[in-house]
């Protein structure tokens, strides 16, 4: 019998991220960094209005696009904080940020589009580029220039069949950042190859010692710009699954239709919970990110004392230290930290080949944890000389 599976599905690799929960899974006392997750609760007040649109019947289909109280107090939302023009038809509620990454590409790439992506990223960005039958092409970032994209690098990748930007700041693995400086020199090359951006921005607003600047917010680029964001970091509302997408009408139309076929419509609870995170949530990011701060200055001054240089990450909640010290490489730091003292850390190589000599850690973990997982680190790295 023949093989029935796609062809393009079998090039596809797994996630390798898995691999170390599975193992950690059938151990006891671990400590895990491995998890991209908020440890907060959803804060109450986000939760009872989830809860009441359960009790009210309130169970039944939005449209496609969502509740439009919803989508126009996410453009109020992205105005006020960001600076973006998009309206309450240029926004797209999503089943989470994902949907939306998969739906942008979806609707813009053809057979043998080129689609910059940058690394180290996010696992799912490659498998989606080559799902929507592009063809991904690697922008391979440095810790020496902490993790940016330069004007350099981005003109030596491009070639006559590129079409897309790919882009994430803050940053998932290594929480690099953007500045408006940064952006404003990279905008001026996409404008002049006429290139659309793809920019996930879903960690907007874990930013610390500045303000986010989303790309879409500079001259001549909202019309070329799709803006992924959704509630799940913001405001801990990770299974509620609920993102949004903005784009320029044009686009938006192409796009509302692939996430028609693929998932009708957003959890509907989920996008009445969302009403009220965006009206009444700001003390809430501000609480949640303050902890976090607090967590990424310990672990980074850690890492420093122990011996595992690391750049002073400034967006999301990761840590990218370098273990090239150890003599092993990221995957065998990573197997052995977890067999041997129970910690899990992700292999940097988990976010691309140019990963090797870096882990990538959360600290959205308790900062009892993080004690902990700094202490057997250093015993790991102890016995290894």
């Amino acid at each position: 019998m023949r093989d029935f599976t796609s062809k393009t599905v079998r090039l596809v690799k797994p996630s390798g991220i898995r691999a170390f929960f599975d193992i950690a899974s059938t151990m006891e006392d671990c400590v895990s960094l491995g998890v991209g997750e908020p440890d907060f609760d959803t804060p109450w007040h986000i939760s009872v209005e989830g809860m009441n649109a359960i009790s009210a019947g309130k169970t039944f289909y939005t449209a496609n696009n969502g509740l439009k109280e919803l989508r126009e107090e996410i453009a109020r939302w992205s105005k006020a904080k960001y600076d973006l023009d998009y309206t309450a038809d240029e926004t797209l509620v999503t089943v989470g940020g994902s949907e939306g990454i998969y739906c942008a590409l979806c609707g813009c790439i053809d057979p043998g589009d080129e689609v910059l992506v940058l690394k180290p990223c996010y696992v799912c960005y490659e498998p989606d580029v080559m799902l929507c039958g592009g063809v991904p092409v690697t922008i391979n970032l440095t810790a020496e220039n902490e993790f940016r994209l330069t004007p350099e690098q981005l003109r030596a990748a491009i070639t006559p069949k590129t079409k897309i930007l790919l882009m994430n700041y803050p940053n998932n693995p290594t929480g690099a950042i953007m500045t408006r400086k940064d952006l404003e020199a990279i905008a001026e090359v996409i404008i002049e190859h006429d290139l659309l951006v793809v920019t996930d921005e879903i960690y907007s607003e874990l930013t610390y010692g500045g303000e986010h600047v989303s790309i879409a917010s500079l001259p001549g680029m909202r019309d070329r710009t799709i803006v992924i964001n959704g509630f799940s970091k913001t405001y801990s509302m990770t299974g509620w699954r609920l993102g949004f997408l903005q784009a320029p009408i044009d686009i938006m139309k192409q796009i509302k239709k692939i996430h028609q076929f693929l998932v009708m419509s957003a959890p509907t609870p989920s996008q009445f919970a969302g009403i009220e995170a965006l009206r009444h949530g700001e003390d809430d990011i501000k609480r949640m990110r303050e902890e976090y701060d607090n967590r990424r200055q310990y672990l980074l001054n850690e890492y420093r004392r122990i011996g595992l240089p690391c750049f002073e990450a400034k967006g999301a909640f990761y840590l990218f230290p370098c273990i090239k010290s150890s003599g092993l490489s990221s995957d065998e730091f990573a197997m052995r930290l977890l067999k041997e003292h129970r910690v899990v850390v992700i292999p940097g190589t988990a976010f691309g080949e140019c990963g090797e000599g870096f882990v990538r850690t959360s600290y959205a973990y308790s900062l009892s944890d993080l004690k902990k997982a700094i202490g057997r680190i250093e015993a790991f790295l102890e016995s290894l000389h």
